[in-house]
């Protein structure tokens, strides 16, 4: 049996509201300008529209391009880099919101564009079901993660583009395309990491699953223990993922596994202790010190590192695989060969060691499979996952680029949406199915109406 939830509180007809659309993409006054969540980009586009209906979206890109004006899609700017930036026209996800269908008998959800990950989660929790798998925030839009790539942690399990069952797109042209692979197979194969370069999503189908519980075990364990039984603790657990905390030896591990249950949730005491107080709240603190004394950034992270204690509980799924994350920093992540990386993260042990960088955020590693998704990091090679992060204000770059040239030496793959120095030439050698892609890119947006600086950097011309 299909259950539908249609998103309320349109007016008028949808010719009407079509109308409205492009007389206001049309309008002259400039909005204000945009920023991402980590305050690293910020532009102000020369129009801004918010759509509620496929339709009214498509009108918006065919007055944009009438008018000669680029058109990018924003979600809620969570990616580090400039990938939704655009001085002509942003699409906004305030109104192209709601979850559209819930579908038992399929096993599927479909949600609005604009659809945050959280309220999807809330809501396939109500109806019993789940992902199979996710990252670790749920801030971002159902549009924005799965164009650019977001993942979590998962032995069997891949990202969420991967658990994509069909999408629906506005092309270059204004035309609405439902995309899957019985209907335009060639758009649904590329456009699940489509970084925006094929159109604008206006709404995405994943394939879920009964609700099951997962039992997290958390623990500190040492550098030199978690490197040395890295691929048997990939190998055990469904889910693996460890921190590290560079000028220490030590790491933060966390193995998530299904489980009979029951529910056995942290108590809220100790909930808030361990994921506000200690992980938000001193975090802050620590990370400010940090920024004003960097000479205390290495007592800093040994006190930090020993603050989070062991603990395990079981809970359903968005709840183990998610947490909050209230400090805000940039980041870089790299995509390795699965095999690689162990020797690539303690090169980068290396590195801190002998440099003058002071480093208060936690190194983070996780996992994935293989998927067939042309330019997902995991696209044809088991994947692990280096990521490496500063505290918003504190110079970045030397750190950042030293790590880099690390991750590249392995062939590494750079987050479509975090911080990195790549352009098309490197990316077509770590991509073997690149050319593809861009491919189909010249087809259905020959005259580049949805480019963009950082698509002409990591894309070509």
């Amino acid at each position: 049996m299909t259950e539908a939830h249609r998103t309320t509180g349109r007016t008028g007809t949808a010719a009407g509201a079509v109308a409205r659309t492009v007389r206001a993409v049309r309008g002259t006054s400039p909005r204000p300008a945009w920023r991402n969540w980590a305050g690293n980009v910020a532009v102000r586009p020369a129009r801004s529209v918010a759509p509620a209906s496929a339709e009214e979206l498509a009108a918006a890109v065919r007055a944009a391009a009438a008018d000669g004006l680029p058109v990018k899609a924003a979600g809620t700017g969570h990616s580090f880099t400039a990938a939704a930036a655009t001085e002509g026209l942003l699409i906004r996800p305030d109104r192209l919101t709601g979850i559209r269908e819930v579908d038992r008998a399929a096993g599927t959800v479909t949600a609005a564009a604009g659809t945050t990950l959280k309220h999807l989660n809330q809501v396939l929790a109500s109806h019993g079901l789940s992902l199979a798998n996710m990252g670790d925030i749920m801030e971002q839009t159902v549009s924005g993660a799965v164009s650019t790539g977001t993942h979590g942690t998962g032995r069997d399990s891949a990202s969420v583009a991967a658990q994509i069952t069909g999408f629906e797109l506005v092309t270059a042209d204004g035309s609405v395309r439902t995309c899957s692979a019985s209907e335009n197979p060639e758009i649904f194969a590329a456009g699940r990491v489509g970084l925006g370069a094929l159109g604008v999503i206006t709404s995405v189908t994943f394939a879920v699953e009964p609700q099951f519980w997962l039992a997290a075990r958390e623990e500190p364990m040492s550098f030199a223990q978690v490197t040395a039984e890295f691929d048997q603790l990939v190998a055990e657990n469904e889910h693996f993922e460890f921190y590290w905390f560079p000028h220490t030896g030590n790491c933060s591990t966390k193995r998530n596994n299904r489980s009979q249950g029951p529910a056995a949730p942290p108590g809220r005491i100790s909930g808030w202790v361990e994921d506000e107080l200690l992980s938000n709240g001193l975090f802050q603190v620590a990370c400010s010190m940090g920024r004003a004394v960097p000479a205390a950034v290495p007592g800093i992270a040994k006190f930090s590192s020993r603050a989070l204690s062991a603990r395990t509980y079981t809970d359903i799924p968005y709840k183990v695989f998610t947490s909050p994350r209230r400090v805000r920093f940039v980041e870089m992540e790299y995509a390795l060969p699965r095999a690689a990386a162990v020797e690539a993260l303690r090169e980068l042990r290396a590195l801190v060691e002998r440099s003058d960088f002071r480093v208060a955020f936690p190194v983070e590693v996780r996992t994935a499979p293989a998927d067939d998704i042309p330019l997902s990091t995991a696209s044809g090679r088991d994947t692990a996952y280096i990521a490496v992060h500063m505290y918003r204000g504190t110079p970045y770059r030397a750190y950042f680029s030293a790590a880099e040239r690390i991750m590249t030496a392995h062939g590494g793959r750079p987050h479509w949406g975090k911080l990195h120095s790549r352009d098309a030439a490197y990316l077509s050698g770590v991509y073997p199915r690149f050319g593809e892609f861009t491919a189909l890119r010249d087809r259905l947006d020959p005259r580049r109406l949805f480019a963009n600086a950082y698509l002409r950097r990591v894309l070509g011309e």
